[in-house]
């Protein structure tokens, strides 16, 4: 890649989306990012031959700007959109500048969903998690893919905003028509001051994958049954 995100050094459980979204899906699959940013997954899934569609409300992110780095700098951003184009993969992006939880959905389900990160923002809890959950998952094809990664709770008034979860709390959300593929979670750790923190600071991360089964429920009942 010549350009390179402002996000490009924080810790992503994408390789493990990237393995699976292999395993259960064509070369040229079709997959929607939420909350695609300045497209830090974007890019390497449109590179990869993947069809993109792009979901962020953030001029900042889509158009670039003026930004504040740690150290207190200030410096010009790219966005997604010049970032595409410089690339040469503004053809296989399609770029939603929209709300996810206020638009819309898509005119078409897809063949995977992904989004890092995106819900525990305070612009996204005026919806309950379960509905940012529910809405990622009808974006989904049966047989599809489904991938998040989250903030889990460090602070104690994290442990008063469900959208700071765990895997086991948001595995609750796939009982019915989903098969659970994966599920990991890290330790606490210390990241590096980046966008939006300028301060190095501490996380803790968990991942959920899952595939949505091949058939409507109450034929893959049948078939269980």
């Amino acid at each position: 890649m010549q350009t390179q995100s402002l996000w490009e050094h924080t810790l992503t459980f994408f390789p493990q989306f990237l393995s699976a979204l292999k395993e259960h899906t064509s070369p040229d699959a079709t997959v929607a990012v939420i909350g695609a940013s300045d497209g830090k997954f974007v890019l390497p899934l449109a590179a990869a031959g993947y069809r993109v569609i792009a979901v962020e409300r953030d001029p900042l992110a889509l158009h670039g700007g003026e930004v504040r780095l740690p150290g207190f700098v200030i410096a010009r951003a790219m966005g997604l959109i010049d970032r595409l184009k410089l690339e040469g993969l503004y053809d296989r992006v399609q770029v939603v500048e929209e709300d996810f939880l206020a638009s819309k959905p898509l005119d078409r389900p897809c063949d995977a969903v992904w989004t890092s990160c995106s819900w525990h923002y305070s612009a996204n809890h005026h919806r309950p998690l379960a509905e940012f959950v529910a809405r990622m998952q009808l974006l989904v094809r049966p047989g599809g893919l489904f991938g998040a990664e989250f903030m889990m709770p460090v602070e104690p008034r994290h442990h008063l905003v469900e959208h700071y979860t765990s895997p086991e709390k948001l595995s609750r959300y796939f009982i019915s028509a989903w098969h659970l593929l994966l599920t990991l979670r890290t330790t606490e750790f210390t990241e590096r001051a980046h966008l939006g923190r300028l301060q190095d600071h501490t996380h803790r991360m968990g991942l959920l994958l899952a595939a949505r089964t091949p058939g409507p429920p109450h034929l893959q009942e049948k078939k269980n049954s």
